[in-house]
């Protein structure tokens, strides 16, 4: 096939114990995640690569494929590499286990950098954010070049913003799509000086001479990590958004006449008639 996605999922977690079947709104999030990753339009597989048989049975129970890989992994990548070894793709896309609302858009912008880039070895996705936010050190920043080529990633605020001067901030998203070539190479490259510092696997590559490009998220959802992420990710499922940024200088919104957010999406249906696309939360526009 040319494009498989994977979604690695371990099944244990030191601030989250049996974090992939934690129930969010009905249904195990590894099945949340599982159901967004089958909505891309361009992989022509999704592969559930897991430590337990707890998962597989979940994956399994709502007709999707999951199989079971080594628990000694220490990250996504190296699951990864597992399962590229036995199943041929072009292109292998890691999608997170903990993203329960990962836009199927999204997958699709990674697949697509690597079918039109033929010196992209790595895809991700990247999203503004305020400077008040990238002081955050749990959110990874990233710098790009002006053709979308990562240059850096870091916790701190990249670049520094000195004397005043202003400048983007954009925030990693952890979706990544990877070449078969750039899998096969990753079980020789050791773990790099930069990585180790910033406690980044992405930076083993980019030290190592491998390229990551990079496209703007269409969203930035709400990941699973901690027990709060649990019931903000549980709120969101319910249609509950919660304001990421800092809002105290907003003086005035203005909406349209019907005050929701809309998603901009036009669909010309069978009759061809132009209708509008909204989201289920929409509602609550005026609200936030």
């Amino acid at each position: 096939m040319k494009n498989l996605i994977v979604i690695p999922s371990r099944y244990g977690s030191t601030r989250l114990a049996g974090k992939p079947l934690c129930d969010i709104e009905g249904k195990p999030m590894i099945v949340r995640v599982w159901e967004q990753a089958k909505k891309a339009k361009n992989a022509e597989e999704v592969l559930v690569a897991t430590d337990d048989q707890r998962i597989v049975d979940a994956i399994v129970a709502v007709g999707g494929k999951a199989v079971l890989t080594s628990p000694d992994h220490t990250n996504g990548t190296d699951r990864l590499c597992e399962v590229a070894a036995k199943f041929e793709a072009e292109n292998y896309i890691n999608v997170q286990g903990d993203e329960p609302f990962v836009d199927p858009i999204d997958i699709d912008k990674v697949i697509s950098i690597l079918d039109s880039n033929p010196n992209a070895a790595v895809s991700t996705l990247y999203f503004p954010i305020t400077p008040q936010e990238a002081q955050n050190e749990n959110f990874v920043k990233v710098v790009l070049a002006h053709d979308r080529r990562a240059l850096y990633f870091s916790r701190s605020p990249i670049p520094f913003a000195r004397d005043g001067a202003t400048t983007d901030y954009y925030k990693h998203i952890g979706l990544y799509g990877y070449r078969k070539s750039v899998l096969k190479s990753y079980p020789a490259l050791a773990a790099s000086d930069l990585e180790k510092a910033e406690k980044l696997e992405q930076l083993r590559f980019l030290q190592n001479g491998f390229a990551i490009y990079a496209a703007q998220a269409s969203s930035s959802a709400p990941a699973v990590d901690t027990p709060e992420c649990l019931e903000r990710a549980r709120r969101f499922a319910r249609g509950i958004l919660e304001p990421t940024a800092n809002l105290g200088n907003i003086k005035l919104i203005l909406l349209d006449v019907d005050g929701v957010l809309a998603t901009s999406t036009l669909i010309i249906d069978e009759n061809g008639e132009c209708c509008k696309a909204f989201d289920v939360r929409d509602g609550l526009g005026i609200e936030l």
